[in-house]
């Protein structure tokens, strides 16, 4: 344990943490409660459940007794008429000069996707073998349950002497592309200043070490269309002689990788830093990698991951297997999805992609780019005093020293908040570990680790509460 409190201190943290303790099973009812919301924030999905959803946290936000103030917002897309998903702001002035923290969560979630493919059902909260599992459970509903309840616990134990400066920010459209998100954050500027920042939208290196991420990749995600014709050909009268748009789209999108699957792509760039030890063994358990299939690319496996580019083909609009005849296609699409080296800009990863393909479209082949989605990655400075303070409540929140991550996912609304709030301290934490299958069928939510993360958080806030050090 890495604590320094004095006897005063101590008393009152360990009073702190037995709140926590407490309050974990009504904690988890409200998780519960949360994700038997099924609020995704797509079009093609029923809206109001989006609004129960956000009307939902902003009641929890309310009962803490914290906030001087609980509001449901939307903001306008860019410079359009069209509004934003609903998100919860609830602020609280910071008294007697102390410093203000931003809680930020999301509450809407992904798509539940083929529901047999879950072993319950996915908006029923159903617990197994120490997990909770549902849609949302992990990512991020755990998210919001971990800042409410170490609220409500620093508040039930420090009492009228919190004076610490409190915004608590749950966004409704992250999974969506936080497409209002930069307006928010300058429509409600003055509400979401904070000294220090918590996202509350990572994970950890496994369900017993803490982890503080402390860089993402960036992402480029872009539409490719490929023409060879403007007609479909008989293939058996045509075919051996006319390129089709599959065959031109399959060569051109194999020269993204070279031979070990790792990226070929020149102009993207790799981060050089050190990785702690990862096994190929734990890639296989964590991934469900099958037996006789290897992993791709070169160097440490972390490496590849939190420091690398990597290239995924997420979609692709054809002919069905269904539908398939003996037909030469004029034209394919495919949406390709690139995750970038942190530090890299994503535009110029964008530019250095385009480039590629241009330069190897086989058979003069046409091709067309189009929803162009770019989001920059991350890059800590843990030089800060919050930093510090928070590897400090995650080792004696957890009994366990926290690891710095890199995360090989994206977090693109990040580089709106270090914009709009250059002087902030971020601190990326999460409640996930690696088999929380966020995004995937059978999502879950290891109960210890949830614990843990909100006795970290109780511990933060109650630090930060008694001051920080001088700058």
């Amino acid at each position: 344990m890495t604590s320094s409190a004095t006897p005063a201190s101590s008393d009152l943290e360990s009073a702190v943490l037995e709140a926590v303790a407490l309050g974990a099973p009504a904690a988890l009812n409200d998780l519960g409660t949360l994700v038997r919301i099924p609020g995704i924030a797509w079009p093609a999905f029923d809206q109001t459940q989006l609004e129960r959803s956000a009307e939902a946290v902003a009641a929890l936000a309310r009962d803490t007794g914290v906030f001087d103030e609980v509001r449901v917002l939307r903001a306008h897309i860019d410079d359009t008429d069209e509004l934003g998903q609903p998100a919860v702001l609830a602020t609280r002035a910071a008294r007697n000069g102390k410093p203000t923290i931003l809680l930020y969560a999301h509450h809407d979630v992904q798509p539940p996707g083929a529901e047999e493919l879950w072993d319950s059902p996915p908006f029923e909260p159903t617990v197994r073998d120490g997990r909770l599992y549902g849609r949302g459970a992990a990512d991020d509903k755990a998210g919001i349950m971990a800042h409410i309840a170490a609220l409500r616990a620093v508040a039930e134990t420090v009492g009228d002497d919190l004076e610490l400066g409190i915004a608590l920010f749950i966004e409704g459209e992250e999974e969506y592309g936080s497409r209002s998100f930069a307006r928010f954050l300058s429509d409600n500027a003055d509400a979401l200043r904070a000294d220090a920042i918590v996202v509350a939208d990572s994970g950890n290196l496994d369900s017993h070490t803490p982890g503080l991420t402390v860089s993402l990749r960036g992402n480029a995600r872009f539409t490719l269309t490929v023409r060879t014709l403007d007609h479909a050909s008989h293939s058996g009268m045509f075919g051996g002689a006319v390129p089709d748009a599959m065959m031109a789209a399959v060569t051109l999108l194999a020269t993204l990788w070279d031979a070990d699957g790792a990226v070929a792509v020149d102009g993207l760039a790799v981060r050089d830093a050190d990785t702690p030890p990862y096994s190929e063994q734990t890639l296989r358990e964590e991934t469900g990698l099958l037996p006789g299939v290897s992993p791709v690319g070169r160097d440490s496996i972390l490496s590849r991951i939190w420091n690398k580019p990597s290239v995924t083909i997420t979609g692709i609009d054809a002919t069905s297997v269904a539908e398939a005849s003996n037909t030469l296609l004029p034209e394919v699409s495919v949406v390709i999805s690139a995750r970038v080296a942190p530090g890299q800009s994503a535009h110029d990863a964008y530019r250095a992609l385009e480039a590629h393909l241009r330069a190897h479209a086989p058979f003069g082949a046409e091709l067309t780019f189009s929803d162009v989605d770019l989001g920059d990655g991350f890059l800590v400075d843990t030089a800060g005093w919050a930093v510090a303070m928070t590897r400090d409540a995650m080792a004696d929140g957890y009994g366990v020293e926290p690891v710095d991550l890199g995360v090989g996912g994206s977090i693109p609304f990040i580089a709106d908040l270090v914009r709009e709030f250059p002087g902030a301290q971020i601190l990326v934490t999460g409640v996930e570990d690696p088999h929380s299958r966020a995004h995937s069928p059978n999502e879950s939510l290891h109960l210890e680790t949830f614990r843990n993360a909100v006795r970290t958080e109780a511990l933060l806030l109650t630090r930060m509460n008694a001051g920080v050090p001088a700058s």
